[in-house]
């Protein structure tokens, strides 16, 4: 399975961007997909996973403010990110599994390129 994401900017803090991840080579309904994101000078970190079954686990850091969803008949997974912070700058990469999702980026074998988000105060 490959994986695309797209859909980053540059987006003033409290605005909206929705991200997507596009997959090819396989079926999106046989994964899990997660959203990971890197900040500058920081450790990559989990943001949310949606499962086969459609249904969808949040960090802390974005709970009320983030939501993944995923649309098998068109083979893509959105994050839609609302209420943006400048401490949500970040590289977010999607990323998929066969089987249980998981929060651990080491679980993951397949990853998207990532796509840069930018939040202005």
């Amino acid at each position: 399975v490959q994986l695309q994401a797209s859909g980053g900017g540059l987006v003033q803090a409290g605005g909206s961007l929705r991200l997507t991840c596009a997959v090819s080579r396989g079926a999106l309904s046989n994964y899990a997909v997660g959203w990971f994101r890197r900040a500058p000078g920081r450790e990559r970190e989990f943001v949310s996973w949606s499962n086969m079954a459609s249904n969808a686990i949040n960090a802390d850091s974005v709970k009320g403010r983030f939501t993944i969803s995923r649309d098998n008949a068109k083979n893509t997974v959105y994050l839609e990110m609302n209420s943006l912070k400048t401490e949500d700058t970040a590289v977010y990469y999607c990323a998929a599994k066969p089987g249980r999702a998981s929060s651990q980026a080491r679980d993951y074998d397949a990853w998207g390129q990532g796509t840069l988000v930018t939040v202005s105060s």
